[in-house]
């Protein structure tokens, strides 16, 4: 490994740490210059400048990857699990994320953020000659190293996932071992002939708790956090990113009902969703309003007998057919404009068959046809004067849709990062099995230096995405507000989920085309983890507009990162 023991690693990866975040500062400091001249940002020039600002967005994530992933050195090192893997992973993540914070870091395949546009040249060039940063940008990832990784992956090691908390240990062997026997062998057939996922797959799921991880115990489910959350839809969707997003739902609606129900509401709902005997969806996306909340315009008209009456059209409206149970954004009262005016319905449906997807008065529906993310299939919607009853209106309150919706994005968007990292080790997984199945020349494709490098770095990738969506879970857990480390764990989790699929597919050669290989559907289902909860430059804005407020602070210096 080298001369150095391998905790040593941990002692250089933490020195680098400060001088990465004192670059942060510099960056943040030039940006604000330009976008926030009056020390709070200003719309017109951030949207001018979104090239520096997202620049500074993801440079920031980059970092608090880097944090996320030394506190899981650490507390592997402290459970006596932070062996040669764990220290090869350490020292890759952190020799690529620095090199690419000190001189290009992609925001997409072609678009990489320099120190120049940024205009912190010369704090880079002071950054990198920095002794711990200049180490691992000499010795962290390299071709040796990544060889090293590639081998001992290959012999079966895999890098330490352990949380510290038996329970979830318990629940990740629980989802995991459903997902291998329920999920994995059947996924590509339902994905190729376009079908839904089981409902004796859904009970199987709803048996073992899945719709009701953070619903109360109270309420029917098994009141536990987002970590747990996290864990259930990562291993769902290490099987077909469908499986876990089936959880999602049923997460959103959970969350809204939980947090802003009336009592009645939390008595009739919440017990039906945790037990998957009610099977929600979110409508809230509108042909031309995208993640333009403000601008929702379909209109809930109340009734002389209480109830209401709604028109409009929604799409992108996931799994609707099936569902029993709508949380609809919807505009009011049409005398309010932007998000004073809109409110939250729980709108009962009809489940939908085959023969009669939208059997109910007032709303028909026409399926999306997609390249992945099947199983649940999508649709497009139109409401004309379709009726929710009088006590539809979350929280019985009007005009407090748009925040009741914010308060989940926390989670929505840490679930998402969750679903994305199950695709990355999906990818991982099918890339791995091959490269050790495929010989070329005599030789298994693991045993070429540069599959090998494509492994090593899918694998320390894949790690820094999850410990990054790890982090932002506990913090939700810990009742903070964490919508910027939310927002960041969903946009590092999406690039490293569709670099892993693209490269399983270049591992795969030509059978990586073929239809018939499994890893042609994770790139499908990779690509859609850029786009929904959040588009990347959407995120990207969201999180750059948040620290240059002033929120997502750095961290306590007690930290052990």
């Amino acid at each position: 490994m080298s001369d150095l023991a391998l905790n040593q690693w941990i002692v250089i990866a933490r020195d680098s740490l400060g001088a990465a975040r004192q670059y942060a500062q510099d960056v943040r400091a030039a940006t604000a210059e330009l976008v926030a001249p009056g020390g709070v940002p200003d719309a017109r020039l951030m949207t001018r400048e979104q090239h520096r600002v997202h620049g500074y967005a993801w440079v920031a994530a980059s970092i608090a990857a880097l944090e996320a992933t030394l506190d899981w050195a650490v507390r592997a090192e402290g459970a006596g699990r932070f062996g040669a893997a764990e220290a090869l992973v350490l020292r890759i993540g952190f020799g690529e994320y620095l090199a690419q914070i000190a001189s290009g870091l992609p925001m997409s395949a072609n678009e990489v953020v320099r120190p120049a546009a940024l205009g912190t040249a010369a704090e880079a060039q002071a950054f990198a000659a920095h002794p711990a940063v200049a180490r691992l940008l000499g010795e962290g990832s390299t071709p040796e190293t990544r060889a090293r990784l590639a081998a001992l992956l290959a012999e079966g090691a895999r890098p330490d996932e352990g949380l510290g908390d038996e329970s979830l240990d318990l629940m990740r062997d629980q989802m995991r071992a459903f997902t291998q026997g329920a999920i994995t062998p059947h996924a590509h057939a339902w994905h190729l002939a376009d079908a839904l996922i089981p409902d004796s797959v859904i009970a199987e799921m709803a048996a073992l708790g899945v719709f009701g991880v953070c619903i109360p115990e109270a309420h029917g489910g098994l009141g536990l956090g987002k970590l747990a959350m996290a864990v259930v839809s990562e291993e769902l969707s290490r099987g077909w990113i469908c499986a876990g997003s089936l959880g999602t739902r049923s997460e959103i609606a959970g969350e809204l009902i939980a947090a802003n129900g009336t009592a009645e509401q939390k008595a009739r709902w919440l017990p039906r969703i945790a037990d998957g005997s009610c099977l929600p969806t979110a409508v809230f996306t509108e042909p031309d309003t995208g993640s333009d909340l403000a601008a929702v315009r379909t209109r809930a008209a109340r009734q002389s007998d209480g109830s209401w009456q709604v028109t409009g059209a929604k799409t992108w409206i996931t799994h609707a057919a099936r569902a029993d149970l709508m949380t609809m954004l919807v505009r009011t009262d049409a005398s309010v404009p932007g998000y004073g005016g809109l409110s939250m319905l729980l709108a009962e449906k009809t489940r939908g068959s085959d023969a009669e997807p939208f059997p109910d008065a007032g709303i028909e529906g026409s399926e999306i046809a997609v390249l992945g993310y099947r199983g649940m299939k999508e649709y497009a919607l139109g409401l004309d004067g379709f009726a929710v009853a009088a006590d539809g209106l979350l929280g019985g309150r009007e005009g407090q849709g748009f925040k009741q919706l914010m308060r989940t994005f926390e989670g929505a968007r840490i679930q998402t990062a969750a679903r994305a990292v199950g695709v990355a080790w999906n990818a991982f997984d099918l890339a791995l099995d091959y490269a050790l199945g495929r010989k070329q020349f005599g030789e298994a494709l693991v045993g070429f230096p540069r599959v090998a490098d494509k492994l090593a770095l899918m694998a320390a990738e894949i790690v820094m995405a999850r410990e990054l969506t790890y982090a932002a879970a506990r913090a939700k857990d810990a009742g903070t507000r964490c919508d910027i480390e939310a927002g960041m764990a969903k946009l590092l989790a999406a690039r490293v989920a569709w670099s892993a699929a693209d490269n399983a597919v270049q591992i795969h050669g030509g059978n990586g085309y073929a239809l018939e290989y499994p890893v042609s559907r994770v790139l499908c289902d990779a690509r859609i983890l850029n786009i929904f909860e959040g588009a990347a430059e959407i995120q990207a804005q969201v999180i750059g507009r948040g620290l240059l407020a002033g929120q997502g602070q750095a961290r306590n210096p007690e930290s052990t990162a």
